[in-house]
């Protein structure tokens, strides 16, 4: 830990060494076997999906990991399908997971299935059977799990477990030539029918299945069981670390117990935290249910959270694997917020999406004053912030369409675009005055405006010098594109559309958003979006970011995607919702459900509130509390335990420029990734480099909040008022980052 008396140097010394050292907890456990020479040095690792469903976000997570670990320390990462369930397996998930890792940036050493080795582990429940460790039951699948008992009452041995080795491998044999009906003998390992860890507890190894399988057709009846079938095919492709999300932890001990009884190769098995994010389901069952109940239009429908869905609506490969960065590796479960996923794809198309015009629900303005039939022209930068990207002809004439979001015949106060009388800004044209309104006699529906333009202000500057805060998009009529948008949102309308409530349970289906798709026919771009290739990324102006559709979108009919917006929009719906709560009294639900916690305790005498003095305490100690300020209403041990408070090391931190009170810190919560936390505590904090090498206290359940200077991915606790300073609290102590704070 750095003192807070040490030197500057020294605290940017010490954390450039915390920087160096491996990024997450399995990262440390490669170079620690790296360093003492623990399988020759090599680094095997693989990824092992089932292929009954589209890989989804989760997936790429696991992906980044498995790969990366293997291209960072020069090893190798197999794919290996663990098709060993005929009954769900199909080709068209095979293809489809080889093209998303593709596309995600990454390439197998060595392709396999978990049905290559077959024969292989056939023969391994041999050696079980024959060292009196595994045996053939009759007992049926209820039975199986009533015998097995359950946390708290052990289980029973089945009557079939003293069959002589001769016994169960003649009936072992049997199964595979396909002499008995499905379900009616299973194999099972003999392990500890009272261990507490129930996997141990006698697991099945093989059971019966009369099913055509996608690469071995009728040869095999007999199928093993995932747990037996992976710890086996890992060793038998040397894979030296299996990498698997958390729930799989329980598991390990079987896993170890197959590698030692079956004297394979001692592959390790390591786990991690699986992705959750908000508003999204990533169970393959609820997403298989999606696509046949015709929920969605297919695995790849813009609002899935597969890869192939996020690659359909603009998704970039680079964005996802700097989204999977950020988040990092962690041991404990956490839920992401999906805003976090949007920030990374916003960030990234920011740098790569060429600027374009389209006009998604179209209004008429009539230029008065410009020549009828005569075209000008524009060269409009493709990026306005880097004239190196070159420019495209952008034609403006005497009639243009623009938003009709963009005029209000009764402006209201903070209203800077197109109202009767009101000067605006045409992007990258000239300025335009709004003098008249044509509207439909039968409806009263506004279907025209009519405007004058300054012909000193082309490339939009006033000649004047006078200001114009509007600036509006809009596309020429004569030149105009017809096109499709598609306007998704976000497929669930709660944030964890997996729970339900005890008293009134209700299945993710009844948190559908409705609004998960607008589709509107009659949009009007730039004649440059009709060349755009399918999948070709860009952001319309004032909009958002857009993907022509890889299936639909035609230069005779273009149709578009939206990735995601500009800002988030949802963020913003939230925050009125919360402030319209407070508006009401109820207080700041800052944690986003439950009571409101924050009211002042304090009781009202005439004019003024003082504190009141609790039942024995004395009236000096009131006295001594005068400027003491109130609590806030109690809460409950449950309303505090929704607060999630973590040690966090300061890594980085700087000033802000163009902010008077914030500094930025970068800092390590244990999670396999620094976290940007932006403090108001400037004052304290001149130099904010003497916090390089501290532990402080980080809120680290908030919502990621987008800021003027970027997003802040948290809280650092901190004590004292604005006026007089404020000072970032810290441990004395060794805690280490990612530690629960209590």
């Amino acid at each position: 830990m750095i003192d807070p008396t040490s030197t500057v140097d020294e605290a940017a010394a010490l954390a450039a060494d915390q920087v160096a050292r491996p990024s997450d907890f399995i990262r440390e456990f490669v170079e620690e076997d790296l360093r003492t020479g623990k399988s020759c040095g090599r680094v095997a690792t693989r990824f092992p999906p089932e292929p009954n469903g589209y890989l989804h976000i989760g997936h790429a997570k696991a992906i980044c990991i498995d790969f990366g670990i293997a291209n960072q320390y020069d090893g190798t990462c197999n794919l290996r399908y663990d098709d060993t369930n005929p009954v769900v397996e199909d080709v068209e998930y095979v293809d489809a997971i080889e093209a998303d890792i593709r596309w995600l940036g990454f390439q197998w050493a060595s392709l396999h299935y978990a049905s290559d080795y077959f024969e292989s582990i056939y023969e391994f429940a041999c050696l079980l059977i024959r060292k009196g460790l595994a045996y053939v039951d009759d007992l049926d699948e209820e039975q199986i799990r009533e015998y097995r008992g359950n946390f708290y009452v052990k289980g029973r041995e089945s009557p079939f477990r003293d069959r002589t080795v001769d016994e169960n491998l003649e009936l072992f044999k049997a199964m595979r030539e396909g002499a008995f009906a499905d379900g009616a003998k299973v194999l099972r390992a003999k392990i500890d029918l009272n261990s507490q860890n129930m996997n141990l507890r006698d697991p099945l190894l093989y059971r019966i299945k009369h099913a055509h399988h996608h690469r071995t057709g009728n040869d095999w009846c007999i199928y093993p069981m995932y747990d037996f079938a992976h710890p086996l095919s890992d060793s038998l492709e040397r894979i030296t670390y299996s990498i698997c999300t958390v729930e799989f932890e329980a598991h390990r001990p079987l896993y170890d117990w197959f590698i030692e009884k079956c004297d394979a190769f001692p592959s390790r098995q390591i786990e991690f935290a699986r992705l959750n994010l908000t508003y999204t389901v990533m169970s393959k069952r609820k997403l298989l249910q999606l696509v046949q109940q015709n929920r969605v239009t297919g695995w790849d429908d813009p609002r899935m959270p597969t890869l192939a869905g996020m690659r359909r609506r603009g998704y970039t490969p680079e964005a996802i694997r700097a989204f999977c960065e950020r988040i990092g590796v962690a041991k404990n479960d956490s839920v992401v917020d999906v805003a976090l996923l949007e920030h990374a794809v916003r960030e990234d198309l920011n740098r790569r999406s060429p600027r374009m015009m389209a006009v998604l629900k179209p209004l008429r303005l009539v230029i008065e004053n410009w020549p009828e039939g005569e075209t000008w022209d524009i060269q409009a930068p493709n990026f306005p912030e880097d004239p190196s990207h070159g420019t495209r002809t952008l034609p403006f004439s005497k009639v243009l369409y623009i938003e009709r979001d963009d005029f209000k015949e009764e402006a209201v106060k903070g209203w800077f675009r197109l109202s009767p009388g009101a000067e605006v800004r045409l992007r990258y044209a000239c300025l335009v005055r709004c003098t008249g309104v044509v509207k439909d006699p039968a409806t009263g529906e506004v279907v025209e405006l009519r405007a004058t333009m300054d012909m000193d202000s082309k490339g939009g500057n006033s000649p004047d010098g006078r200001t114009v805060r509007g600036t509006l998009h809009w596309v020429s009529v004569m030149h105009a594109v017809d096109a499709q948008v598609r306007l998704y949102d976000r497929l669930f309308n709660v944030e964890n559309p997996n729970a339900s409530n005890p008293g009134c349970p209700q299945s993710f289906l009844d948190f559908l958003n409705p609004d998960s798709l607008e589709e509107l026919p009659c949009c009007k771009v730039e004649p440059a979006l009709a060349s755009v290739a399918p999948g070709e990324r860009v952001q319309f102006e004032r909009i958002g970011y857009f993907c022509a559709d890889s299936k639909d979108h035609s230069p005779s009919r273009p149709v578009f995607n939206r990735t995601v917006g500009l800002k988030d929009s949802w963020a913003r719906a939230e925050r009125k919702g919360k402030d319209s709560l407070k508006a009401k009294g109820v207080g700041d639900p800052a944690l986003n459900s439950g009571p409101a916690l924050f009211a002042a305790a304090v009781v009202n005498a005439g004019e003024s509130s003082v504190p009141v003095a609790a039942p024995g305490q004395s009236g000096a100690s009131v006295q001594a509390l005068a400027d003491f300020k109130p609590l806030a209403a109690q809460i409950t041990i449950d309303d505090f335990a929704k607060i999630d408070l973590r040690v966090g090391l300061v890594k980085e931190a700087g000033l802000v420029e163009g902010a008077k009170k914030l500094i930025r810190l970068c800092v390590d919560v244990g999670e396999g990734h620094l976290r940007t936390v932006f403090a108001g505590i400037r004052a304290a904090y001149p130099d904010p480099a003497v916090l390089v090498g501290r532990r402080v206290i980080v809120v680290a359940n908030l919502k990621p909040r987008e800021m003027k200077f970027g997003l802040s991915e948290g809280m650092c606790l901190a004590a004292g008022e604005p006026e007089t300073g404020l000072f970032v609290a810290t441990f004395d102590g060794e805690a280490r980052p990612g530690d629960k704070v209590s």
